[in-house]
């Protein structure tokens, strides 16, 4: 099992320090060696892999977040594709021809499958677009057809993603700013990117660090189509 909140405040200081070193290989007690320079002397410690946590209600936003500008540059990076969009029509709706473009982009590496992700994450999406000055954002990984049902990458409201020249952590911090109830906001030093996504109905808000690196293992077990919106059709 995944060993949670014991190394929380440990594994986020020396994400704060100066120099964080790859953590070596996981051991088989679900803990890494992390180890980080500071004033020029090199500390290590042992710390959880996976930290995780139900966000505090305190910590949630209560103020209605504004409306993003719309504008999404993406680049699917094992895809080797990009498009820029606005997710807006004039009038302000959602244009149904935009958000096809990019479910496009956010279709299951592994099988090709596409679904309708969820809006309001392009939403979200859009407003880390705007807050980090237009900066081409890389998404890691969309819609994952072939995985466990309870993730929210199966049910195409999760991204994987990274924005060049800017660091994770502020990127975590902004998307946690973001939050006012329903998501989930992860980390991977790592592998260098933020997971972003809105849970399920009556789930809390959960925050976590994953120092595993991200896993392009591909399922043994082929599913059957599940709960997942089927793909909107592009619309001229």
């Amino acid at each position: 099992m995944r060993w949670l909140a014991c190394f929380v405040l440990a594994s986020l200081t020396l994400l704060g320090g100066t120099a964080v070193a790859k953590p070596k290989n996981p051991n088989d007690k679900g803990t890494t060696r992390l180890c980080s320079d500071d004033g020029g002397k090199r500390k290590c410690k042992r710390v959880a892999v996976f930290q995780g946590h139900n966000a505090n209600k305190s910590t949630l936003r209560t103020e209605p977040l504004s409306k993003p500008s719309g504008d999404i540059w993406l680049s699917a990076e094992n895809l080797g594709e990009e498009i820029k969009v606005n997710i807006y029509k004039e009038d302000g709706t959602f244009d149904d021809a935009a958000l096809a473009q990019l479910d496009e982009l956010f279709r299951c590496r592994q099988t090709g499958e596409v679904r309708a992700v969820r809006a309001e994450l392009y939403e979200q999406l859009s407003r880390m677009y705007d807050h980090f000055g237009g900066k081409k954002v890389q998404l890691v990984s969309g819609f994952r057809f072939a995985e466990r049902n309870s993730s929210r990458h199966y049910h195409a409201s999760a991204m994987d993603i990274r924005i060049p020249g800017v660091s994770i952590r502020d990127m975590y911090n902004y998307a946690e700013s973001l939050d006012a109830g329903n998501m989930g906001i992860g980390l991977y030093p790592t592998s260098q990117f933020i997971h972003v996504d809105f849970r399920a109905p009556g789930e809390p808000s959960y925050r976590w660090t994953d120092w595993s690196g991200h896993s392009g293992k591909k399922s043994s077990k082929p599913k059957s189509p599940g709960r997942t919106q089927p793909a909107r059709k592009p619309v001229s």
